[in-house]
């Protein structure tokens, strides 16, 4: 065999496994188990452990989750930490993308087998462990999220940075007990906040009049139109474009930006929807959009 030969079947084979994850997320989808750890052997055995390998390991333990096999979703939960931790003595977290969704899912399952286990407890103190450990790295937020989904609903909401602002000065949370809160947490790029925004919209004009108050937070990307990069000082304008544009029947309400606001409320989903009562306390915590009924329903419970 020529070395040209050689070379061009080593890029072919090197092709065939590039994207293990998305391999191994088609497979699943299609309830193949088999193929997807099929899948994962043969990368390994070729690439080795990568940050893509380490992500298809994720995938695994999600999906076990989801079917409810809490012993094979904590043993691929493991896998993936282990594989990240390893793969982090060599690189920061968010040097690129696999890695942080690896490690971000291979803790979310592990806290979320521990519930499934009736073992509460022990999963808000992974989950504490693991915001301490990774504060200001791209998981905090998502770590947050799942602390908050155990814990949050009832205890006081976390204050709001404000000093930045789109639309009126934004009020300090602690000024506006007396009043039932709703947060918004919206991304510019988020077709799915865009979508949320008429029901927001709507039930904002219904219960205004009741002393419903609306805040909508956001946070800069580091990118504005097209996924073009930008500086704060042109996404903060672009920003307020997007919202402007499509959150017309919103523009009463302050918009605070600031990365802290998202990580203290582990918004790393978009919408992300924080309802507060009269005294000041967690309602409602929903990472992802609600239909109008299911929000409306929650916000009559704190207008009374």
């Amino acid at each position: 065999m020529s070395f040209r030969l050689f070379a061009i079947l080593l890029l072919l084979s090197t092709a065939a496994f590039a994207g293990i994850s998305d391999d191994v997320r088609e497979a699943l989808a299609s309830n193949n188990a088999s193929a997807a750890e099929a899948a994962l052997q043969g990368y390994r055995a070729h690439q080795g452990v990568t940050p893509d390998y380490a992500e298809a390991v994720s995938w695994m333990a999600r999906a076990s989750l989801q079917a409810r096999q809490l012993d094979r979703a904590e043993t691929y939960a493991k896998q993936a930490e282990s594989l990240s931790r390893q793969l982090l003595a060599k690189r920061p977290l968010d040097a690129e993308p696999h890695l942080p969704i690896a490690l971000g899912a291979a803790l979310e399952v592990q806290a979320q087998v521990l519930v499934a286990r009736g073992e509460q407890t022990q999963a808000v103190d992974l989950l504490r462990r693991s915001v301490a450990t990774y504060r200001n790295t791209s998981i905090q937020s998502r770590l947050q999220k799942n602390l908050n989904l155990l814990g949050l609903a009832g205890q006081p909401a976390p204050p709001l940075r404000i000093a930045q602002y789109i639309g009126p000065k934004p009020l300090p949370l602690a000024q506006l007990k007396g009043s039932p809160v709703l947060l918004f947490f919206w991304a510019h790029w988020c077709s799915d906040c865009k979508a949320e925004g008429p029901i927001i919209t709507r039930l904002s004009s219904e219960f205004g009049t009741k002393g419903l108050m609306l805040l909508a937070p956001t946070q800069l990307y580091g990118y504005g139109a097209q996924g073009e990069d930008a500086t704060p000082k042109d996404e903060l304008p672009y920003t307020e474009r997007v919202w402007q544009h499509f959150y017309p029947g919103l523009q009463g309400a302050p918009v605070p930006v600031s990365k802290e606001n998202f990580d203290r409320y582990g918004a790393s989903t978009t919408p992300t929807l924080v309802l507060l009562d009269r005294a000041g306390r967690v309602a409602l915590y929903h990472p992802g959009a609600m239909p109008y009924e299911e929000l409306r329903a929650a916000v009559e419970k704190v207008v009374r």
